[in-house]
């Protein structure tokens, strides 16, 4: 009983001493009116002064007050020292972020949704919603990632892989209010929607930025070799009768051969063919499947058991079959075929990323036409 009294003392120990320390304020905890009517301005100050789609933003927030001072909004609560200020008393939105529950922020990993706007970070005071404030924080590319390799479908048990997929690789320079040269790639696998890679054109190296594959899908493992059947037991007697051999396993079947690798299609400007330098494609056959296992040795009969004979003595039981061979595992399957060579086509560059694009490539695209 004493020992279930201590542990339990210690559990409400942990309990108010972690209550004492959550980094949650109370329900009902608002900030001193007094200070509120001080307060004139919100300064909102993110850890980097650029950031890139899909990054979180590290952010602190300060009350500027009507003497010039600051307070800030804490992060954290100590039920003992209760902040004059916390994060909890902003409301906090953005178009292109959400909000963390520290006051930091998580950008939308679309690098389309902030490329005309930045992205916009807005705090306002709940108490006083006149005392709100904006800060806009410019897209930066440089962490986005320019290499990417599609595969086909692996093949079945024994079957080929599919052929890699179709990639079309859309690609012009347009402009946009951070980047006055700004590397825009739409890459469409097969069917599916197409996704964006933007980067600042005066960055790039001139040839190799963007490396696409398009494998074939990898070859089927062979089928699993069949087992050999168990030799058949051996009948007793005087002499007894040896088991019969196990069966030998069947081999295995070879692997598929991997995919043909797919079309890759790059389509520039027309007045900019040159820009299709920056694009290295590679369309690769699928790698051929692995040889199916051997199937195992069928056991050996059971010896049969020796009996007595005409004069009471006891014969020897006989020996137990022999165990069957294991079956030999099945040949890899071949590599599969490289895909055609890489086209190339131009295309206005209105055109060039076809009739029905998203509203902020489109922005992108009018500032192209508008520039003198």
């Amino acid at each position: 009983m004493q020992a279930l009294l201590r542990r339990l003392g210690a559990t409400l120990f942990s309990a108010v001493l972690l209550g004492a320390c959550s980094h949650q304020p109370p329900e009902g905890f608002a900030p001193d009116p007094g200070l509120v009517s001080q307060i004139r301005d919100i300064r909102i100050v993110t850890a980097y002064t650029r950031a890139c789609p899909g990054a979180t933003m590290p952010t602190t927030y300060e009350a500027v007050l009507t003497d010039g001072s600051r307070v800030p909004f804490s992060r954290t609560y100590d039920k003992k020292h209760p902040p004059r200020l916390h994060v909890v008393f902003l409301d906090r939105s953005s178009p292109e972020a959400v909000t963390q529950q520290d006051g930091d922020w998580v950008f939308w990993n679309d690098p389309l949704a902030s490329a005309t706007t930045g992205f916009r970070l807005t705090a306002m005071l709940r108490a006083n919603p006149s005392v709100t404030n904006t800060v806009v924080v410019p897209p930066d590319y440089n962490c986005m990632p320019h290499a990417f390799s599609f595969q086909g479908e692996p093949g079945g048990p024994g079957q080929s892989g599919s052929n890699g997929p179709d990639i079309t690789v859309r690609l012009a320079i347009l402009r946009s209010p951070f980047y006055d040269k700004l590397f825009v790639s739409g890459i469409q696998v097969g069917l599916q929607p197409p996704f964006y890679v933007l980067q600042d054109a005066s960055a790039v190296p001139p040839a190799d930025w963007l490396a696409i594959e398009s494998r074939g899908g990898r070859g089927g493992a062979g089928v699993a070799g069949t087992a050999g059947n168990d030799g058949a037991a051996g009948a007793s007697g005087c002499p007894a009768q040896a088991g019969g051999p196990g069966g030998n396993g069947g081999n295995g079947g070879p692997g598929g051969s991997g995919g043909r690798g797919g079309r890759i299609s790059v389509i520039v400007p027309l007045d900019n063919p040159f820009l299709a330098g920056i694009v290295t494609a590679r369309s690769a056959g699928g790698l051929g499947g692995a040889g199916g296992a051997g199937g195992p040795g069928g056991k050996g009969g059971k010896g049969g058991q020796g009996t007595a004979d005409a004069t009471n003595r006891r014969c020897s039981d006989a020996a137990n079959g022999a165990p069957g061979q294991a079956g030999n595992t099945g040949s890899t399957g071949s590599e599969g075929a490289a895909g055609p060579r890489s086209i190339v086509v131009t295309a206005p560059t209105r055109e060039i990323f076809g009739l029905q694009v998203p509203p902020e490539l489109s922005s992108l695209l009018e500032r192209v036409q508008r520039r003198p």
